[in-house]
């Protein structure tokens, strides 16, 4: 999975975006077939708060999803929690829970 990291007003630096694409790479242990992720890093100086966006791309569906922390890694883990939640959700979705053949209905005789 290609991972794409941006910052806004933070420099991402090589232990934060290994952290990230650690926990983001974690997704592929449930759904293989996830393409892309754009993730943004943003620092909100006034409110001294770190926020962070992920976007998936798997399959023709995109995921969103977004967290706030006081801590870089705290958010981090929080959007990490959040998507692999939504991926399993949509994992469930597409998967065929029907049965193969379905029951044999009982004939009656007369």
């Amino acid at each position: 999975m290609q991972i794409n990291v941006t910052g806004h007003q933070v420099d991402v630096t090589e232990p934060l975006r290994n952290y990230l694409s650690e926990k983001i790479g974690r997704i592929q242990k449930h759904f293989d077939q996830a393409t892309t992720a754009d993730v943004v890093l943003h620092y909100e100086k006034k409110k001294n708060r770190h926020l962070v966006e992920a976007t998936l791309r798997a399959n023709g569906t995109r995921l969103h999803a977004d967290s706030e922390d006081a801590d870089m890694y705290a958010a981090i883990d929080v959007l990490a929690d959040k998507l692999n939640r939504q991926i399993v959700k949509h994992k469930e979705k597409i998967t065929d829970h029907h049965r193969q053949g379905g029951a044999l209905k009982k004939q009656k005789t007369l």
